[in-house]
């Protein structure tokens, strides 16, 4: 058994302190490494920079001579007999994927701080995790979902893991922090909201409560854990999350959580929000850490994993992670068809959908989504959003070839019967012949569209069949993210994505079919009048409006520290912001086939 101990020795510093014992070495001297990435986050982000101090000790206390063989390995010299390593980790990374620590709180995902002992990464793990020393932490308390030895519910104490890839698969928040607990189908759930906040703790109990209930029911129960535990970090502003096998991270802003003071028949888009992102993370509980692409069997934590398939194990995941909430009644079918706008209109705003498939997203995720440059929106596609857009189509697809007795649910349980609870990875075209099974019919002509080609998916004709009219229509302002009808009229713009500049109006990004990208003006450029009227980030479309289509207007704006000035010429915006409307009005009954997975 591999033994692991860590402390946050100095959370002022904002260090862990880790040691890790391997009682026997390999014969040539063993070596440690940390991961290079972390699953469920495809971006190569080296945690072995956060190493600062490495030291290894022999069963006598004597210092074990060691050299650095790559970025992220560490070499002993041969020992016999049990050898220890202490490292410092420096944890100011307020994100979920890494560490961070100070006097209130800490977090810390497996990836950061525990050494894999290379040639014993299959052994059992022991692990101690204490609190800092001090008086000020003696009301500390911890929450994972690691398994326990020793201790109650958030109690510091002894954890235990089946082997290294378990052992980074629980993240662990301890300090300050809200706890309160729910069932979903008799299964425990944990609700942990770490940093300052008025939570409404009744209602989001009860929203996640069905939304998990509506997850567990679909796949089937037994849910694939005893205990689950959502583990939230509040802060003034940020958004994110990762996936665990019992457990999911999450960063929201405070204005996410459901509030005392909210009406209770009435649901804030920004709580949705944080809905939408729970609901997420928890169906990756099936789709990803369970049924996943067979390279991630095992995953090669010290390089990219490269597969095709990121579009179902996000792109499906961000489909249903929306419709759980319909399904659930968190939110209305009316509520739904405005989330679903709004993700078409992500899809087709950048003429990235034109240049890369949906399989060449997955595959580039590595180098390409995950850095994006201010290019992006021309040059690539989400795997989150047009995957999800394939996602609704094949189920749309399905329900209408085999008039709803066949839908994209199906096929997510045949996955999670043959791969998810046998371990067995999904080959990389290993999700059409389960579809074409359960149809008994080919669907050649769709895959080959949806995942090979850069044509747009019939979600017209689709949606149509469902009862659900899909409709067009220019952005009414830089703000408009689809989803309704506009309030207004007006739709001339720039063809920029905004952001706020301390001179005006910064562009973030310049759409190759916009009017500033035409003229000549860039991403970077700051924006600092229009006509020589001063301009801002809230008078942009103020301005805009006194214009027509076809009118010209002098664009000044700074590139780097040079003023320049653009003629740009108005045009009307294109129709790429998507809303969804019910024929007659409401819902009929293939919508609810579709919406609550009943039969006509």
């Amino acid at each position: 058994m591999i033994q692991y101990r860590i402390i946050p020795s100095r959370p002022e510093a904002h260090l862990f302190t880790v040691t890790v014992v391997v009682p026997e070495p390999t014969p040539e001297g063993q070596a440690f490494s940390l991961p290079a990435w972390i699953p469920g986050s495809y971006m190569i982000r080296e945690f072995a920079r956060n190493v600062v101090r490495f030291e290894a000790l022999n069963q006598a206390g004597e210092a074990i001579p060691w050299t650095k063989l790559d970025k992220h390995t560490w070499q002993l010299a041969p020992a016999q007999g049990p050898v220890s390593v202490e490292i410092d980790v420096y944890a100011w990374d307020l994100s979920v994927r890494t560490a961070y620590l100070d006097q209130f709180n800490g977090y810390f995902n497996g990836t950061s701080v525990f050494l894999a002992a290379k040639g014993h990464e299959d052994k059992p793990c022991d692990v101690q995790i204490l609190p800092p020393e001090g008086e000020q932490y003696a009301h500390w308390r911890l929450a994972t979902g690691m398994p326990r030895r020793e201790g109650g519910l958030l109690e510091f104490g002894r954890f235990t893991a089946d082997n290294y890839d378990a052992l980074i698969d629980y993240p662990v928040e301890m300090g300050e922090f809200t706890h309160f607990s729910f069932e979903a189908e008799g299964v425990p759930h944990e609700v942990v909201l770490s940093g300052r906040h008025l939570t409404d703790e009744a209602r989001l109990s009860r929203d996640l409560a069905a939304i998990c209930s509506a997850q567990i029911k679909m796949f089937k129960e037994p849910a694939p854990f005893d205990r689950y535990w959502f583990l939230t970090r509040v802060v003034g502003e940020g958004y994110g999350g990762l996936e665990h096998r019992n457990s999911t991270s999450l960063l929201c802003s405070r204005n996410d959580l459901p509030l005392r003071s909210d009406d209770p028949n009435s649901l804030r888009p920004a709580y949705r929000n944080y809905l939408g992102l729970c609901s997420h993370e928890y169906f990756h509980s099936w789709n990803v850490k369970r049924i996943k692409p067979e390279v991630f069997t095992p995953y090669n934590l010290n390089e990219e994993n490269h597969t095709e398939l990121l579009w179902a194990f996000e792109g499906i995941t961000s489909y249903y992670d929306e419709l759980m909430l319909a399904r659930s009644q968190a939110i209305s079918p009316e509520s739904y068809l405005e989330l679903l706008g709004q993700n078409i209109t992500r899809v087709y705003r950048g003429r990235g959908r034109f240049k890369q498939t949906v399989t060449e997203s997955s595959f580039d995720a590595w180098t390409r989504f995950y850095l994006q440059d201010e290019n992006a929106p021309n040059a690539i596609v989400s795997y989150y959003s047009k995957g999800a857009l394939v996602a609704l189509a094949l189920d749309l697809t399905l329900r209408q070839k085999s008039q709803h007795q066949v839908s994209l649910d199906d096929v997510m349980r045949v996955l999670w019967q043959r791969y998810g609870k046998t371990g067995v990875g999904v080959p990389e075209r290993g999700i059409q012949p389960i579809a074409e099974e359960l149809l008994g019919d080919s669907l050649e002509d769709f895959f080959q569209q949806a995942l090979y080609s850069t044509e747009d998916l019939p979600l017209a004709e689709l949606l149509a069949a469902q009862g659900v009219e899909l409709h067009w229509r220019p952005a009414a302002n830089h703000t408009d993210t689809g989803g309704r009808a506009a309030a207004t009229e007006h739709s001339l713009s720039l063809g920029i994505r905004p952001a706020s500049d301390p001179l005006g109006v910064r562009i973030a990004s310049a759409y190759e079919q916009g009017a500033a990208m035409a003229a000549g003006l860039s991403a970077g450029d700051v924006i600092i009048a229009l006509d020589g009227l001063k301009v801002d980030s809230n008078n942009l479309d103020t301005l805009l409006s006194a214009y027509q289509a076809g009118d010209s207007i002098q664009v000044h704006a700074f590139r780097r520290d040079e003023l320049r000035c653009f003629t740009v010429h108005l045009e009307q915006g294109e129709a790429t912001t998507a809303y969804l409307q019910f024929m007659d009005n409401t819902p009929n009954a293939a919508a609810n086939a579709w919406l609550f997975n009943t039969h006509e």
